[in-house]
């Protein structure tokens, strides 16, 4: 025959409850502490299994995947972590082949990098070519306003550097004015040829 649970318990003499388990809400062995035997609502015996914690068997975190001062439970064992609270990490950068090196460790996500506040500066219309864009930015520039100087100089035996005076930015033209030359008969039926100086 198959068993029978009491749920209720009434005296038989003067009509009182005295165990009413049909309104009691323990239903299930996971609503009970590990090892712990009651009975539910219908009066059946249960072992509870509720352990009050999370099965951690499955977990993989290590120590350097927590943040320093955290801690956590990775298959059955405390993990303290080590990770480094970074917070806020800022940078920048100011040559065009410069990198960041983004620190290992936790960043709280309002960090930046950046091109630094000099280099920006620098970054306007008027600094680039016409035609040509740097960092979304349109250049202007087409070359008026260039202080040029027109020289002339005297030849030389000697080598000459010429540069363009002060106040000018550069040069547009130089003239080399001829060495002088000329020929002078002279008294023994020949020529006297002289150069660089004057007739």
């Amino acid at each position: 025959m198959p068993t029978k649970h009491r749920n209720k318990i009434v005296n038989g003499e003067t009509g009182e409850v005295l165990i009413d388990l049909s309104t009691d809400t323990l239903i299930s062995p996971t609503q009970l502490a590990d090892g712990v035997v009651a009975h539910d609502r219908s009066g059946t015996t249960i072992t509870g299994t509720n352990t009050y914690d999370a099965d951690t068997s499955d977990a993989n975190a290590t120590a350097s995947q927590v943040l320093t001062g955290a801690t956590a439970y990775v298959q059955g064992s405390k993990v303290t972590g080590t990770m480094t609270n970074n917070g806020a990490v800022s940078g920048s950068i100011s040559a065009k082949a410069e990198q960041y090196t983004v620190p290992a460790g936790y960043h709280d996500g309002s960090g930046k990098v950046q091109i630094a506040t000099t280099e920006q500066a620098k970054i306007i219309a008027g600094n680039i070519k016409q035609g040509v864009t740097i960092l979304g930015v349109e250049g202007t520039y087409s070359g008026e306003g260039v202080n040029l100087q027109s020289k002339s100089v005297t030849s030389s035996f000697s080598a000459q550097t010429v540069t363009a005076d002060a106040g000018y930015d550069a040069l547009s033209q130089v003239t080399v004015a001829a060495m002088p030359y000329s020929e002078v008969e002279n008294s023994a039926g020949g020529l006297t040829v002289t150069i660089g100086a004057s007739a």
